[in-house]
């Protein structure tokens, strides 16, 4: 795969993402995919999305769980990833199934959003989100996988602490600079350089802030590629400097206005390709 492959991220069913036609007409060479539902999770499924594909490469599959919701930032926090005690051990099976259904992909790296992590890490809850965590790593590492958190539900130095606490060395790092920006949890730049060492995929997205008294309290506000407050270009420049070579996955998460969301795609697709010939 050469350096700093066009991605899109896409969906199976119901999931998040465009459809695999969206990439296939843009001719966009790389997808990260929503891991389908519990009954598409099979080998049959698998193969008949890789045929589909044809020649398209699947360079991640992201779980996701019923009863998730990203309503607004409290909602979010309530109802994302493993941190929601009453369903974590649910979570953790889902996540192992994932993993599996990947590896029928033929694919190494499994991605979520692990949830809003409490900074207390001292408490129990803390303690066991670690243990759970470990034992979702050692099923993906059996799978020869990888497991990616995907950034902006804590701040950098946060996303640190629990990556060196966890102590698995295929535990790395997502990074979406917009969400940096939508949950106000770090200027996207300063975080990039901070969680380098960790970042093995990214997101191509773009938002604009909050009100600063609103951050962390009231969303920011998702925009096309290049229109918000990331600095793109900045971004990039930053890839290139902590050494990534990786896929330019582009999200943009738009699903009530498929053809808006086409035409963004389209356009991102345009710019990351003329940056990076000019970043070279």
């Amino acid at each position: 795969m050469s350096k700093w492959p066009i991605g899109v991220f896409t969906s199976v069913d119901h999931g998040l993402g465009v459809h695999l036609d969206v990439a296939q007409e843009l001719g966009i060479p790389t997808v990260q995919l929503h891991a389908p539902s519990k009954e598409k999770r099979n080998q049959k499924d698998a193969d008949e999305f890789l045929a589909k594909c044809n020649g398209i490469q699947v360079t991640a599959v992201f779980g996701g769980f019923t009863g998730e919701s990203y309503a607004d930032i409290a909602t979010t926090a309530r109802t994302v990833g493993l941190v929601p005690q009453d369903t974590r051990a649910e979570r953790v099976e889902i996540l192992k199934d994932v993993s599996d259904f990947a590896a029928m992909l033929k694919c190494d790296t499994v991605g979520m959003h692990i949830g809003f992590v409490t900074e207390d890490r001292n408490s129990d809850d803390y303690k066991n989100l670690i243990g759970v965590t470990r034992e979702i790593l050692d099923h993906v590492g059996g799978n020869g996988q990888k497991m990616h958190l995907e950034t902006g539900q804590e701040t950098a130095d946060h996303l640190l602490h629990f990556i060196n606490d966890v102590e698995r060395d295929n535990l790395f790092i997502n990074f979406d600079p917009a969400n940096m920006i939508l949950y106000g949890t770090g200027e996207p730049i300063e975080a990039l350089q901070k969680v380098g060492k960790f970042v093995r995929s990214v997101h191509c997205k773009d938002a604009t802030w909050a009100a600063e008294d609103k951050w962390g309290v009231e969303w920011g506000c998702e925009v096309p590629l290049g229109e918000g407050d990331v600095g793109i270009e900045t971004y990039l420049r930053t890839l290139k400097d902590i050494g990534y070579e990786g896929p330019l996955t582009i999200e943009r998460e738009i699903p009530e206005d498929r053809e808006q969301q086409k035409a963004d795609i389209s356009h991102a697709a345009n710019l990351l390709t003329s940056l990076r010939e000019k970043i070279g």
